[in-house]
């Protein structure tokens, strides 16, 4: 959700005007997508050594370069399927490493906690992957982009939590969880009632083209 109605003003407040640096613009989006991955990967690292708050950074850092690179390859005409591809990769290899922190952190505790998250996390990409094959792309991603409940602003909004509070760690995480599930569970629902829609309409053409004079 934030993703969806915050990102145009993000993307007009915040990203054209660093689109605009002459020395950004020597960076190519591939880079940034490798910076967003790297400081990712940092992050396990950090809370291991009870770092919140350079976790915190690394999580932020790493969510502004995963939404500069795709800003940059449309910028600079560079947007490619290997590019997607690669941003996507990298996006859950960082989601993986945030997970594998928490529970490194205290492995007993929050075990079952993150198996619940990478679960849902897994259900919900799957969904979003699919739903994105077989609908018609009407933006100006590489392919369709389906919002829901929960995106990755809101995952990485949840995840800051979690670093920062993590006395509540097992409430957030379970909670994080059931909204995960219910974005899969929507998308589907959603993508099978557009399927049906234009089945419909198919067969109205169809019936109308048999009747015709």
């Amino acid at each position: 959700m934030i993703d969806s109605s915050m990102r145009s003003l993000y993307q007009k407040l915040i990203i054209n005007p660093l689109l605009k640096l002459k020395w950004l613009q020597k960076l190519h989006p591939n880079f940034l997508t490798l910076l967003a991955t790297l400081t990712g990967l940092c992050i396990p690292l950090l809370l291991l050594n009870h770092h919140a708050y350079a976790a915190f950074l690394a999580l932020t850092l790493s969510g502004f370069f995963d939404t500069l690179d795709g800003s940059m390859a449309r910028f600079k005409n560079k947007a490619t399927p290997q590019g997607a591809a690669f941003d996507i990769t990298s996006d859950r290899l960082v989601e993986f490493a945030i997970l594998l922190g928490f529970y490194l952190f205290m492995p007993n505790e929050r075990g079952l906690a993150v198996i619940c998250m990478l679960g849902s996390i897994l259900l919900c990409i799957t969904t979003f992957l699919v739903v994105g094959i077989f609908t018609e792309n009407g933006s100006e991603k590489s392919f369709h982009y389906s919002s829901g409940l929960i995106e990755r602003g809101e995952a990485f909004f949840f995840f800051g939590m979690m670093i920062l509070i993590p006395e509540l760690f097992i409430y957030l995480a379970y909670v994080f969880t059931c909204l995960v599930l219910i974005t899969a569970l929507v998308r589907l629902a959603q993508f099978r009632s557009a399927g049906i829609k234009q089945t419909r309409a198919i067969g109205d053409n169809s019936k109308s083209d048999i009747t015709a004079p």
